[in-house]
């Protein structure tokens, strides 16, 4: 168990965006939320999967939508659409809400999770459903071990409210969710994924939180003791590296279908003066080429940084001109299953690769 402080708080929301990839939901929202909830006198508390109650219902609340920045922000009917979102699930169950558990990691989604915790007097779960962001609904473990995301309460700003009470597929609710979102102008609250603890112990990859902290607290700690935040932030992460450095020659994205798609292209510079490193974006950085060879494959990672502080850089703020740092990682090991790579695997994306791990892909 533990409650965290503003240090704390922006240290997680810090290294969330790390391992958002580029996506994950608008960090500075996130840490401004997370913010006033303390300065109000809210609690953020953190706690193991093990000190949940046996008969706790257990939710995940996050945006579903576009990572692409609104050209104007509709008129708010529902002003806490994730409230309204988590009481809909309540009168199905007939019980309260014990837990949130993150459905991803990002800036903007694990905040979320946080923050209609401490809104309810209710805890976080130190762990998520992906152990990085993605971009479809398709990218939760509860697939991977055949547990439902219905029932699940959907709810927007501009006065959408629907519960879908069961689907006949992952696509399908992708489609339905990301349908609402775009109607919804761009954006819709989800609460989702009901379940108890001994479900969640199969599919909570476990101390995600704890490891966003650390993310945050050594990529500050590294710059001001003259270190390398970069390659510090790297060594945290499993098989983590340093794989570019760059300056972004060409980004062309569009928002299409409620997703952000795009292609990043970095001229490097340094070690890599004489390679070309491309990024193929839905909403995350998604696959990853170097002189047009594979580097990097889904469901491995690797995200945008600053180059003197490690900071992550979210997809909508990427421009032309920017110089980067590129770290790659390995995804957790239950991605890397049959059933994992279905649904976050190469193919899955349209890429015609077979997977092959990145700490042999990107030696």
């Amino acid at each position: 168990m533990k409650w965290l402080n503003l240090k704390e708080a922006y240290w997680l929301v810090e290294g969330a965006t790390i391992l958002g990839v580029g996506g994950g939901g608008d960090p500075e929202q996130g840490l401004r939320t997370l913010k006033s909830l303390l300065d109000n006198g809210k609690k953020l508390l953190i706690v193991q999967l093990d000190e949940a109650r046996q008969d706790d219902l257990l939710v995940s609340p996050y945006y579903v939508g576009t990572v692409a920045k609104r050209a104007a922000t509709p008129q708010k009917k529902i002003v806490q659409p994730f409230h309204e979102a988590v009481k809909t699930l309540e009168r199905v169950f007939a019980k309260k809400v014990g837990a949130t558990i993150p459905s991803e990691i990002g800036g903007g989604n694990t905040s979320a999770a946080l923050a209609i915790a401490s809104e309810l007097g209710i805890p976080t779960l130190d762990g998520d459903l992906m152990g990085r962001a993605g971009p479809e609904l398709h990218q939760s473990t509860v697939h991977i071990f055949g547990f439902s995301p219905t029932p699940a309460s959907i709810v927007s700003e501009t006065g959408n409210k629907v519960l879908i009470e069961s689907v006949s597929s992952v696509d399908d609710y992708e489609s339905i969710a990301r349908y609402i979102s775009v109607v919804s102008g761009g954006h819709a609250a989800v609460v989702d994924t009901p379940l108890n603890k001994e479900q969640a112990k199969k599919c909570v990859i476990q101390n995600t939180l704890s490891l966003c902290i650390e993310l945050g607290r050594v990529r500050e700690e590294s710059a001001e003791k003259g270190k390398d935040p970069v390659s510090a932030v790297a060594s945290k992460l499993k098989n983590g590296k340093v794989i570019f450095r760059g300056v972004v020659s060409k980004y062309k994205w569009e928002d299409k279908s409620g997703f952000l798609f795009g292609e990043a292209t970095l001229q490097g510079i340094g070690e890599w003066r004489s390679h070309i490193f491309k990024s193929w974006i839905k909403n995350e950085h998604i696959f990853a080429f170097l002189d047009e060879r594979p580097y990097v494959m889904p469901p491995d990672l690797y995200t945008f940084v600053t180059p003197t502080e490690a900071k992550g850089i979210t997809n909508d703020e990427l421009k032309e001109g920017m110089e980067v740092a590129v770290i790659g990682a390995s995804a957790p090991e239950v991605w890397r299953t049959e059933v994992g790579l279905k649904l976050f695997g190469p193919r899955h994306f349209g890429f015609d690769y077979e997977y092959v791990p990145f700490e042999t892909l990107a030696r």
